[in-house]
């Protein structure tokens, strides 16, 4: 069935874009006619190339300009030129995360989790600017390849530590993760007040935080999680037009594929009055055919995808003639009308023109810079600042930090990360890597001997059934391992590194290169772990009798299309192939220990000083793009090598370098000195030799909660962060490191927090000010951080909410004032009963502290806002999403346009609705329901108790045999004046769009 085209027939924010449209064209029209004919109408040029023209002019002219098939070809990824109106060709997408990726070598800067734990904007700014102008000089090399819209950053809130993709986000918290993303964007952008550096766009748009089934996962998201806590890290960014887009996600959010979500244009374009261009997540339009089965064919998923708001799609790599087929049947077919194709061109070239690319190169600046910005010193050494900023001093007993250079004379630099810089997926390519031993030997020079041990055992395995090694066989990257070695010799023997669950990487001695299966060859030919598999991922299992298995752990053998051998077998000429399903039909190796890591390391750290041991993760096996982590334990191995250094030095630092909190409980309590980094690229040595000896004082902040145990962690599929108790907001449990953590080589003493007024109304601003006096003997930055909670509401408020924070700068003995702006407005919540924001009257305590568990004073403030009134729910149909509070439902999409609704599964499933005032002649309640087989169900309306409460009427919800296959029906309800809590309480399969209270 085709789609509406009717204006009444369109959904309401169709409709609003459609006359917007109808508007900006008649302005632009008139702007037109009334702005003189400049340079380029004197010299003949068309009127689109001339720079002195509004914005809105020159894109519609060459709008106008362009064919229906032109103009469709530009919604792909890879736009192509249009030679006769000289129009370039264009790409979208170069990743820009923490630098530029994926071509060539760049300046490599601290993971994004890294930069956020600086908690310091204006440094992060500047590491925008850089990878901003990096990418102008890849650019400058090739214009056609290398884009200038990035992708970057991203703003996906970090609610649960084991997503796979923790790494590339900022923080558990909205608050913070906006004011990240607006500095990291603003130093993409660039600060010239017409052209663009580069066209930063926001990923992962919305609720993108788990990555098993990540295409087929709905995140149910009711509306206060939406509005108060999901679209804050998104909005905060556009509003201050410090991004130019938005990637959709992959995920279905309430029942409804990310890439026909409506809120892109109800919601995202009305933060900003600029243009934004919206691009879809790679392969994200096919998933609507394909796994989510959404739409039957690819025209009515691409016309769906423009109708919500998305103008570039990202599918087919370089090949956009299938994107371009789908659109034009979709128009052939009625399912899009031009109206539509227009507006996304018109977002594309908006981008396009800001960039500069239709105009004189003298006019914009950033079109001078040249590839000689890319790794230039100032970005090293930038690199190096940031690398040093983001680190985290998580406990330092006794002063053990910083160590003496002067009286240090050993350091044993020890563990898996202790001489290797390890990249990640979304990483450049470093020009060069500091380790954490070259860093510190660097530091030290002459004066001390610092020697590096990877604590990593080294073994041969020998086939039992022939005597042969499994050894590699040659030199090149081509060349196969094969159990054929007659000797553990070097080409025989292999460092193997354990990263937790079984998981282990082995290194070949002789070639340096990690054992790989390379679909089909055993080879060792990798630097490091990498690849969107992970083909170097093995498990040594030993077997009953006594010998091992080595099974192969490559992510592909979790996909449906692998076979079901994944243990290694030995062919009679020495080959290795997958061959058997089990552990007992495997080759038996005899695992031969050449010598221990933990020995060797031990060894090592007794004749040293000081030990730093170097643990934490594998950036590509640990969890990534694709795969979650289902613990968040450090690895079996590295947590037995920590205690063994310990009981050898007891002046021992642990090093943690990974991107996501870990649970390091034993660590904790044990080891007198912890240190967190992330993977913090090229200058990660130079950084931590810094930090370790005093020459930068740790200024690093937790921007997540580090829970004590995963064990009584939630679902990852479950965000509703209020019922499951996460992030700070919602903990109330004592975690091993709080939100905002963060240790000093100084001391901060805080005086009273003081407030230049007690009261404000809901339109007022109250300043909060602190005295904060560094009592150390080390020039220091504390961050000084804003919390308020509400001490009463009609809702469930989080423990505390993250309002503000000042990073300040303090010579010993210095002390300043700091000061903080709270608006009022800021504490307002979504409000279900009225579908808007309310500022409530309440008071509110205000929070100074180093942390969200170190809290070192306190104010209270009287907010004279408004008392939310009973529930209505007779003046109007109510929307069922809009409940106060549920068991066991979910959110589903009312139509595959726009909507949501709430669906049950199961008896005993209910939704409240609180303080609902039922009029004297309340008789009836009417509902929309829908039941998706044919099968009818019930609603039960209780009062008070879902179970307990009394009954005061059913409704009867006939088998409707589709889920969009909508019908109101009615009940008679009991007498129930006055105010009460009404619990609808499901049995059967059931939809509920809305309800409503009938009289008379």
């Amino acid at each position: 069935m085709s789609a509406p085209t009717s204006p009444s027939l369109l959904p309401r924010h169709a409709r609003r874009r459609r006359a917007r449209r109808a508007l900006l064209a008649t302005l632009v029209l008139v702007a037109g006619l009334l702005v003189p004919a400049g340079p380029a109408a004197a010299t003949g040029e068309l009127p689109f190339r001339d720079p002195d023209l509004p914005l809105r002019a020159r894109v519609d002219d060459l709008l106008g300009r362009l064919t229906p098939d032109e103009k469709i070809s530009l919604l792909h990824q890879y736009q192509p030129a249009i030679p006769r109106l000289g129009v370039a060709a264009f790409k979208t997408g170069t990743e820009a995360l923490h630098g530029v990726a994926w071509l060539g070598e760049a300046t490599v800067f601290p993971q994004a989790i890294g930069l956020a734990t600086t908690w310091d904007p204006e440094l992060i700014r500047q590491v925008g600017d850089a990878t901003g102008r990096e990418a102008r000089g890849f650019h400058r090399r090739d214009p056609a390849f290398n884009g200038l819209n990035l992708w970057a950053p991203v703003v996906n809130l970090l609610r649960d530590p084991r997503w796979g993709r923790n790494e590339e986000g900022y923080s558990e918290d909205p608050y913070l993760t906006g004011a990240i993303s607006t500095a990291y964007g603003r130093g993409l952008q660039g600060n010239h007040p017409v052209y663009l550096q580069t066209a930063p766009t926001l990923k992962h748009y919305l609720a993108n935080n788990n990555e098993v089934r990540r295409d087929t996962t709905s995140s149910m998201l009711p509306p206060r999680l939406l509005h108060d806590y999901e679209y804050p890290a998104f909005r905060t960014a556009i509003a201050a037009n410090a991004a130019t887009g938005v990637m959709t996600s992959y995920n279905l959010l309430n029942g409804r594929p990310a890439t026909v979500e409506p809120s892109v244009d109800a919601q995202v374009r009305r933060w900003t009055e600029r243009d934004l261009m919206v691009v879809s997540d790679a392969h994200a339009p096919v998933n609507l055919v394909e796994s989510q089965r959404y739409y039957p064919s690819q025209a009515e998923a691409n016309a769906a995808a423009i109708n919500a708001g998305v103008d570039s799609f990202t599918v087919n790599d370089r090949d956009s003639g299938p994107t371009i087929a789908a659109i034009t049947e979709a128009r052939r077919r009625g399912l899009l009308d031009v109206a539509a194709i227009d507006d996304a061109v018109r977002h594309i070239l908006t981008i396009r023109f800001r960039l500069g690319e239709f105009d004189p190169p003298g006019r914009n600046p950033y079109a001078a810079i040249t590839p000689e910005v890319i790794n230039a010193p100032a970005h090293q050494r930038l690199a190096r600042r940031a690398a040093a900023a983001q680190m985290v001093l998580l406990k330092n007993a006794g002063g053990t930090l910083p160590l003496s250079p002067r009286r240090t004379r050993g350091v044993a630099v020890v563990g898996p990360l202790a001489d290797t810089v390890y990249t990640d997926w979304y990483s450049g390519t470093p020009p060069y890597r500091v380790t954490a031993r070259q860093g510190i030997a660097e530091r030290l020079g002459d004066a001390a001997r610092v020697t590096g041990d990877e604590a990593a055992d080294r073994i041969a395995l020998r086939d039992a059934a022939t005597g042969r090694y499994v050894a590699a066989t040659g030199s090149t990257d081509s060349d196969p391992v094969r159990a054929t070695g007659t000797a553990a010799d070097p080409a025989a023997q292999f460092d193997v590194f354990d990263w937790g669950q079984g998981i282990v990487t082995l290194r070949n001695v002789a070639n340096g290169k990690y054992l790989g299966y390379n679909w089909g060859r055993f080879l060792t030919r990798d630097a490091q772990p990498n690849g969107w598999f992970v083909q170097q991922q093995f498990a040594l299992e030993p077997r009953d009798d006594g010998g091992y298995a080595l099974r192969y752990a490559g992510y592909e053998t979790k996909e449906s299309w692998f076979g079901p051998n994944r243990y290694v077998t030995v062919d009679a000429d020495g080959a290795l192939t997958l061959g058997a399903a089990t552990a007992a039909t495997a080759a038996r190796f005899d695992r031969e220990t050449i010598s221990s890591g933990t020995a060797s390391a031990v060894a090592a750290a007794r004749a040293a000083d000081v030990a730093v041991v170097m643990v934490g993760s594998m950036p590509f096996i640990n969890g990534r793009e694709a795969h979650d982590r289902t613990s968040t334990a450090l690895a079996e191995g590295q947590a037995a090598l920590v205690r063994a250094v310990r009981a050898a030095n007891p002046n021992t630092v642990v090093v943690l370098q990974n991107s996501y909190p870990t649970t390091i409980n034993w660590e904790q309590e044990h080891v007198p000195a912890i240190l967190w980094t992330s993977h913090a690229g090229q200058e990660t040595g130079h950084a931590l030799a810094d930090v370790l000896f005093g020459d930068h004082n740790p200024s690093g902040r937790l921007t997540q909660t580090w829970y004590r145990s995963d064990t009584g962690l939630p679902s990852i599929l479950d965000y509703d962060i209020a019922r499951t108790g996460m992030t700070y907001l919602y903990h109330r449990g004592r975690p091993l490191y709080p939100f905002g953590h963060g240790l000093s080589y100084s001391r901060f003493r805080y005086g009273d927090v003081r407030l230049d007024r007690a009261a404000v109304d809901a339109a007022g601003t109250v300043t909060v000010s602190v005295d904060v006096t560094n009592i150390g003997e080390r020039a220091g930055t504390e961050t000084v951080q804003l919390y308020t909670h509400q001490r009463s509401s009609r809702v469930q408020q989080p423990v505390m909410q993250l309002r503000g924070f000042e990073r300040v700068r303090l010579a010993p003995g210095g002390t300043r004032t700091v000061r903080l702006s709270l608006r009022a407005a800021d504490l307002a919540f979504w409000d279900v009963t009225r579908e808007r924001r309310v500022v409530e009257n309440a008071s509110h305590d205000v929070l100074i502290g180093a942390s969200a568990a170190d809290i070192r004073g306190r104010a209270s403030l009287r907010v004279r806002g408004e008392t939310i009134p009973p529930r209505d729910l007779s003046a109007a149909p109510v929307a069922a999403m809009n409940f106060d509070d549920y068991s066991g439902v979910t959110l589903v999409d009312t139509t595959k346009a726009a909507g949501t609704a709430v669906a049950a599964t199961a008896a005993g499933q209910w939704i409240e609705f609180a303080d609902v005032a039922f009029p004297p002649d309340t008789t009836a309640i009417s509902a929309r329901v829908a039941t998706p087989g044919d099968s009818p169900a019930r609603i039960e309306l209780r009062l008070g108790h879902p179970t307990r409460g009394r009954s005061i009427g059913t409704i009867a919800v006939p088998a409707t045999g589709d889920r969009y296959a909508w019908t109101t029906v009615s009940a008679d309800l009991r007498r129930a004046a006055g105010r009460h809590d009404l619990y609808l309480v499901f049995t059967g399969a059931a939809r509920l769009d809305t309800v409503r209270l009938t009289t008379g």
